[in-house]
């Protein structure tokens, strides 16, 4: 009888730890695959700004659709200005401006066509550009663009596309994702990862920059 209450009491020593040893390394698991995910996710989401700044460039304006955005980065081309000489010192302490030294020919201005997917797909298929990276059913992000008048009439083109934490951490530890959640709910932040906004103009910006 004492040797078996011993080791039922070994069984639940061992059942013990391995609950404590759990609810230690499960946030720690959690955070390491989160910042993986985060980092991937980031990366796309800057890929599809980069596209965007580029059919802006060429259209004046963002698109809200992945085809037409995709199809812009499998076939266009945008243009890109490069520069050939420089002002040196002794030029601008004669006051020489960069105008002037166009028109004498110091410095050369050329504008090129430069292949969107070359420049910035990095050997993604563009096809994928739609995609969540890491997401369980090829979900893909929300993309949206729209123009916003300011207070002094000025109308500026935006665009925002973003993907919350419920579908790009979708198999994680579901609670740790609803603590994200109900903490990023807290603070007045979208509770996932997003670039650009279609409320304000914030030049683009990531919500993790």
């Amino acid at each position: 009888m004492k040797t078996a209450l011993q080791i039922v009491l070994v069984f639940v020593i061992l059942g013990l730890g391995y609950f404590v040893y759990e609810s230690i390394n499960q946030p720690i698991q959690f955070q390491d695959e989160m910042a993986k995910r985060k980092t991937a996710v980031v990366d796309r989401l800057k890929m599809i700004r980069d596209a965007q700044v580029a059919y802006k460039s060429i259209n004046d304006k963002y698109t809200g659709s992945f085809d037409t955005l995709i199809d812009f980065v499998k076939n266009g081309n945008f243009k890109i200005t490069k520069n050939e000489g420089s002002l040196t010192d002794s030029m601008l302490a004669a006051g020489m401006t960069e105008k002037e030294a166009i028109k004498l020919g110091i410095i050369k201005r050329d504008t090129v066509l430069v292949s969107v997917k070359d420049s910035i797909c990095n050997g993604l298929n563009p096809d994928s550009l739609r995609f969540v990276p890491y997401s369980v059913d090829k979900e893909t992000f929300k993309l949206a663009a729209t123009a916003l008048t300011s207070s002094s009439g000025l109308v500026i083109p935006v665009f925002e596309a973003s993907v919350t934490n419920r579908v790009y951490l979708k198999g994680l530890d579901n609670q740790e994702r609803i603590n994200l959640d109900d903490e990023a709910s807290q603070l007045g932040r979208f509770p996932g990862l997003k670039v650009g906004s279609v409320e304000e103009a914030n030049n683009n910006a990531g919500n993790w920059e």
